[in-house]
């Protein structure tokens, strides 16, 4: 598109047009460069005392925030895991059954599979119910603000209450 801007503009086409002179007043000047409009630009923000883009650092942290971010990394770690799971039993020698005697013959403390069932059902509970949620707010409910703080303290819990369940399995 630029490079139209600039051929119509050297052939002063544009400029005897009415509707395309508003265009071409708008564009870069011909002869400068991206990192020229970008030292122009930055030297602009310096002078007017703009502040740089804001930083996580500087947000109070909120419910809906927390639940953004671990909706996001337990979609990654999930996919992530079912992956490494997946090239893993391509890869590995032995089956399945082997690699669940071998985890049995361990002889870990009951409190330790407990905690790693929690581990794996936590995110995918949370993850679920959190998507859950997402859909009704794709259908365009729930967008106030104390609904949204109101489902996600529910998703929270849900959450919870359904890997101990899990776990206690």
């Amino acid at each position: 598109m630029a490079l139209l801007l600039r051929s119509l503009a050297r052939r002063s086409v544009c400029l005897s047009r009415p509707q395309c002179s508003v265009l071409c007043r708008s564009a870069a000047p011909m002869g400068t460069t991206a990192k020229d409009e970008m030292n122009k630009f930055w030297d602009k923000n310096a002078k007017l005392n703009r502040p740089m883009s804001p930083h996580i650092s500087i947000y109070k942290w909120s419910v809906p925030m927390v639940m953004s971010i671990t909706h996001r990394g337990t979609g990654v770690g999930l996919s992530g895991a079912i992956s490494a799971f997946a090239l893993a039993a391509l890869v590995l020698p032995g089956s399945y059954p082997h690699y669940l005697d071998l985890i049995h013959s361990l002889s870990v403390g009951p409190y330790l599979i407990g905690l790693t069932k929690f581990g794996i059902a936590f995110p995918v509970s949370f993850h679920t119910y959190n998507g859950i949620r997402h859909l009704f707010w794709d259908v365009g409910k729930g967008f106030k603000i104390p609904e949204v703080y109101g489902t996600g303290y529910t998703v929270i819990a849900l959450s919870i209450i359904t890997a101990i369940a899990v776990a206690s399995l």
